[in-house]
């Protein structure tokens, strides 16, 4: 295992907290009304393969993917790759739930089937299969390791979840494992998107619903990865957190009762007489010092949070 510095909990550990506090609500509720919880999931397979795919440079867009997925209508312009990454996601979240139903530890031939679906169709010679050669990677600041210890490096970091010898909570381990497989990058192709469904195996396996990192969020996600090279995992901390309270507020809406009202900052801003401006409400979204969650390239929040910060602050004083 690479180094971990564990800085980033002075300032991420408050927001830990606040995703914990959420999954305890929400479990709190569960089952869910069938019906609302296969919209959410049917809505998030298609948010979920849109930016996956397009962090990959799949140029889809948000509606293409929703036809592709549930029509089965092919798209003018696009290519027959694009299509078949789409509906091969699509399956390897279907095989993803199932394995989060069996609720075994993650295997090193987990990782191989879900590589496998990723890419039908598309490598089918190195489709859920261990790359055998050296490989760089563009704008990255390693070189991943030799391809003979790929293997061996797989079972150790499989190994590292299971006996999780850190102590890292679920949110921790899932962002380590992830930067972890992107530095092994087993693959010839398709690591990312491989390793985007398999961390959100240790998170639904915890209770959370799945992460998902925007395509919006292309080049930061890319920076925190490099960031991460150095043993230094705040800002993909970050990035994960604010990936899972999103998806967590989505399902948090549909509770009885749940009367939280989200809003675009800028909209907040003028209709709440709140004591912050619009600018320090955003820094305190994007640095998850406040319950907020992304849409777009927009930030969402509630009165409610920015009250609770301001309590808190007082609190501190």
């Amino acid at each position: 295992m690479m180094k971990v510095d564990f800085a980033y909990r002075d300032e991420l550990n408050p927001f830990f907290e606040r995703l914990n506090q959420k999954l305890v609500l929400l479990n709190q509720n569960r089952p869910l009304p069938a019906m609302a919880l296969g919209k959410i999931k049917e809505a998030l397979s298609v948010e979920w393969t849109y930016n996956s795919n397009g962090i990959e440079g799949n140029t889809l867009s948000l509606r293409e993917t929703q036809m592709v997925l549930q029509e089965g209508i092919t798209v003018k312009g696009k290519s027959l790759r694009e299509h078949f990454e789409a509906k091969n996601h699509e399956r390897a979240i279907n095989y993803l739930y199932k394995l989060v139903e069996e609720n075994e530890s993650i295997s090193v031939k987990d990782m191989l089937s879900l590589h496998s679906l990723v890419m039908n169709s598309i490598e089918e010679d190195f489709a859920g299969r261990l790359r055998n050669g050296g490989v760089r990677i563009a704008g990255a600041n390693f070189v991943p390791p030799n391809a003979l210890k790929v293997l061996e490096l797989l079972e150790d970091l499989v190994t590292f979840v299971v006996e999780n010898p850190l102590q890292l909570n679920a949110i921790e381990m899932a962002t380590v494992f992830h930067h972890q497989f992107v530095w092994i990058h087993p693959f010839f192709d398709g690591n990312g998107r491989t390793v985007r469904l398999a961390m959100n195996l240790l998170l639904m396996q915890a209770g959370f619903p799945p992460a998902i990192i925007l395509r919006n969020d292309r080049k930061k996600y890319y920076m925190a990865l490099n960031e991460a090279n150095k043993g230094r995992y705040y800002k993909l901390m970050l990035l994960m957190a604010q990936a899972l309270e999103r998806t967590l507020n989505i399902y948090l809406e549909v509770l009885p009762g749940n009367s939280s009202e989200y809003k675009e900052i800028s909209n907040l801003v003028e209709e709440e007489h709140l004591p912050y401006g619009q600018e320090y409400i955003s820094l305190l979204a994007r640095t998850g010092k406040i319950d907020a969650y992304k849409q777009g390239r927009n930030w969402l929040t509630t009165k409610e949070a920015v009250e609770n910060y301001i309590k808190s602050r007082k609190r501190k004083r």
